[in-house]
């Protein structure tokens, strides 16, 4: 399937579509060998919130972004390497259906699907380029891969000390390695998490007593460091996750759309869906006239496939999104 798109026509034109919505906001994604696999809606599961991100699966790469104007703009985009990825599927929770972890060495999170069809796809499709990436390049999968962190709502107190109470004053932070919200004081030593960054990096004071031991300098010392009140104060380092609300405000819940994914096949897309909506963005984008061609069904084993239209409530906040930048 990949091996056909690579230098086709359509694969071109749907790679310029990509970057002319993200604009200055994102990086070049045109590299020679790469495939936009499929594209669709997903809910990410965010710092504070379920919030509605475009996702784009290519053959190397995952990158997801907010969405601005559906299908026009987007912006915070985010780049993953395919060969860093694991998946691991989620039990349905409550509101909380459809879902699978996304796992890197640097950053993992959970995102929902609209339906159960659209979960398997999903995951099939990722699974099959982390393998193919894999195979080629010769490369081992990562063994060690950041926590996912806990939701803001998830508690009012620390989930160390089980005593404060979180306020405005008293602010949440997680622990870069277990991912639990803790408080100021539980969470005021750093430590270098080798698989996630070279600078230090926040942890609560049971994973810097655990971590501490294995990660000591020539000079005996742990290479750990104390967060002072003032860096403390000013610590944002990946806690905001970056998700503003920079979101359409008709996309606050994915239940509103009514197709969330598209996956390609040899200039094809696999929602039974004509690539109308595909075509406008293009034209806005790029003020191209070109159309694109009108796709059949197809799916990753090439038996067809369409996006079930009864789709089984996906995990959301009812909190209105906030309006959208200009």
């Amino acid at each position: 399937m990949v091996d056909r798109l690579v230098n086709s026509e359509a694969n071109a034109r749907r790679i310029a579509m990509v970057e002319s919505c993200f604009g200055t906001a994102g990086q070049p994604l045109n590299e020679p060998g790469r495939v936009l696999v499929g594209e669709g809606v997903l809910t990410k599961m965010c710092r504070k919130k379920p919030k509605p991100r475009q996702f784009f699966l290519f053959n190397d790469i995952l990158v997801y972004g907010n969405i601005v104007l559906n299908k026009k703009k987007y912006n915070k985009q985010h780049l993953i390497p395919l060969e860093e990825v694991q998946l691991s599927s989620l039990e349905d929770d409550g509101q909380f259906r459809n879902g699978w972890l996304i796992k890197t060495p640097t950053k993992s999170f959970a995102v929902y699907a609209a339906t159960a069809t659209e979960k398997s796809e999903w995951m099939a499709h990722i699974n099959k380029c982390v393998s193919d990436l894999l195979r080629k390049s010769g490369k081992k999968a990562a063994e060690n891969h950041a926590a996912v962190w806990v939701p803001d709502s998830d508690t009012s107190i620390c989930m160390h000390c089980k005593k404060t109470q979180f306020t405005l004053i008293n602010r949440r932070h997680h622990c870069r390695k277990c991912g639990k919200v803790v408080c100021g004081p539980c969470s005021n030593r750093k430590i270098v998490l080798q698989h996630q960054s070279s600078k230090p990096l926040r942890v609560c004071l049971s994973c810097h007593d655990e971590l501490s031991s294995a990660q000591t300098q020539p000079s005996g010392h742990p290479n750990s460091f104390d967060t002072s009140m003032k860096e403390r104060a000013n610590d944002s380092s990946g806690d905001d996750d970056s998700d503003e609300d920079t979101d359409d405000p008709s996309l606050q819940s994915p239940q509103s759309v009514t197709e969330t994914m598209t996956f390609y096949e040899g200039g094809e897309a696999s929602n039974g869906e004509t690539q109308a909506a595909l075509d406008v963005s293009t034209a806005s984008a790029t003020s191209s006239s070109e159309k694109m061609d009108s796709p059949a069904a197809t799916s990753i084993d090439s038996t067809p496939f369409t996006t079930p239209t009864d789709s089984t409530p996906t995990a959301i906040s009812d909190t209105p999104a906030s309006p959208m930048e200009q």
